[in-house]
């Protein structure tokens, strides 16, 4: 296994050598173009099959080849054999951006972004064979502590920098976001992931994250109302050019950024009583309903652009009214629906997740570019949506697999199941498997049984007083204890 990632690693560092040397043919690119007008796809025509896109095609599903943080999160065995799979399509899919026929591109951020993409995935491949080494004496104690630190971030960072390949990979193959369009391409992208980022935290925090919020001792709208009066600030100060003129579309992305900090530090505050206990409020869900509103109230020149605008509002505010609803009927300003079993959810509460991945979608598929293309190719809007919202179910049942993926790693129902690295425990160091703290993933589960231990106890005593008897368990307790002085005393 050690020989395949040393192969690996070096597969990446030839191929940045390679890929700088080599130039892309430019000389059927019309002047001002990004693209050449050559096909894409793999058929010119209907009836005739052309094979100079393959390779296009052999790029696009070699660099989208298998790789995440996941497998190295839960200490997986298959995470060196997943890891070196994925190398290898990454490596070939980057030579065959270079050996394709058909359309041709100008000089793009697609192609800049890939070396820097590549440095990180060769910088994981050498990182990982170091650990995999176990060189724990002398100076490698130290060097292995900060390698495992930048392994685990550069992990963790690779989906987020691999979605953003894969979005400028889309607009360099359609020739968009260039010159003038360039802003609009920025708003709708950044704020169409931002919306599927929401979405994705939602889910973790439906899923596996009660346990953490539990332990931060706030509430999850103080860091959702947190995020969007950061967000406002930014958006307030940036969306007009100062010095030129104020535009109709200036004073709506301004307002808009005022509303989110104005709310967002509202949120802030309200999300802990006089007490200091954590407090749920419906800041962040109005302003996901407010902001859906007027971005779909933005006036287009296409009517297919209006009808696509208008379903994104519609769904972003079918967001924020689902939230309200799940906090104030649902969840009754509760966490979870069960204090004792936090991983239980209710139908309802996947809703909003849901709508703000399709928010995000139709966001990004909104850009002045690509509503001219559909207007083009006489698309109906309605086929276009439903286009965007099946990408949504597909990324909604994505995110849900790997998140049941890892709670099945992390805390297995059948403790005979947990993961032999996270059981060797090395009483020199203090570390287990490849390196994290031991006692973490044991402490954890002890304290979280012992919390459900004391609220089952508290429990069982409230349905004891509401009986009229006091139950065993209550006639030792402190509290009744106390009781029974003040009733002597009177």
């Amino acid at each position: 296994m050690l020989s395949n990632l040393k192969t690996a690693a070096l597969f990446s560092i030839v191929s940045l050598g390679l890929a700088a040397a080599h130039e892309h043919h430019e000389d059927n690119i019309p002047e001002g173009e990004g693209i050449s007008p050559d096909p894409i796809v793999g058929y010119d025509t209907m009836d005739s099959y052309s094979s100079s896109n393959d390779g296009v095609w052999a790029h696009i599903s070699d660099r989208n080849g298998a790789r995440g943080p996941l497998p190295q999160i839960v200490r997986s065995r298959w995470h060196v054999p997943l890891q070196s799979l994925g190398v290898m399509l990454s490596v070939a899919g980057y030579f065959l951006g270079h050996k394709h026929g058909g359309r041709q591109f100008a000089p793009n951020i697609h192609a800049k972004f890939a070396t820097s993409l590549s440095i990180m995935l060769a910088m994981q491949v050498i990182f990982g064979i170091y650990l995999k080494l176990h060189l724990e004496k002398g100076i490698h104690f130290h060097i292995r502590r900060y390698t495992l630190i930048t392994h685990g971030v550069v992990g963790k960072a690779l989906p987020v920098v691999s979605w953003v390949q894969m979005l400028f990979g889309a607009i360099t193959a359609l020739g968009f976001c260039r010159r003038d369009h360039l802003g609009q391409c920025l708003a709708h992208f950044i704020m169409g992931s931002s919306f599927i980022a929401y979405g994705i935290v939602l889910t973790l925090l439906l899923l596996v994250g009660q346990g953490w919020l539990r332990r931060t001792g706030r509430s999850q709208e103080f860091f959702d109302s947190l995020l969007i009066s950061a967000w406002g600030c930014v958006n307030t100060f940036t969306e007009h050019r100062w010095g030129e003129n104020w535009s109709n579309t200036d004073y709506q992305h301004t307002s808009m950024g005022i509303v989110w900090w104005c709310a967002g530090l509202l949120g802030i505050w309200l999300s802990r009583t006089r007490s200091g206990r954590p407090q749920r409020n419906l800041m962040p869900a109005i302003v996901i309903f407010l902001t859906g509103w007027a971005m779909g109230s933005h006036p287009q020149h296409l009517m297919v652009s209006t009808k696509i605008h208008a379903t994104f509002g519609y769904t972003l505010m079918a967001a924020g009214l689902t939230r309200i609803v799940e906090i104030s009927f649902v969840l009754r300003d509760r966490n979870s629906i069960d204090k004792r079993h936090a991983e239980e959810s209710n139908s309802f509460q996947f809703l909003t997740p849901f709508l703000l991945y399709a928010s995000g979608f139709l966001f990004m598929g909104a850009t002045e570019e690509q509503m001219a293309l559909l207007a083009e190719r006489e698309m109906s809007h309605v086929s276009y949506i439903l286009v965007l919202y099946s990408i949504a179910f597909l990324l909604f049942l994505f995110v849900c697999m790997l998140l049941n993926m890892y709670a099945n790693f992390a805390w297995p129902l059948d403790d005979s199941k947990i993961p032999v690295a996270l059981k060797k425990i090395d009483s020199e160091n203090g570390v287990v498997g490849n390196g994290t703290a031991s006692g973490l993933q044991l402490q954890a589960r002890d304290r979280d049984r012992r919390i459900k231990d004391a609220e089952e106890f508290e429990l069982e005593g409230l349905m004891s007083d509401d009986e009229g008897e006091p139950g065993p368990e209550l006639l030792d307790s402190p509290t009744s204890v106390e009781g029974r002085k003040e009733t002597h005393h009177l």
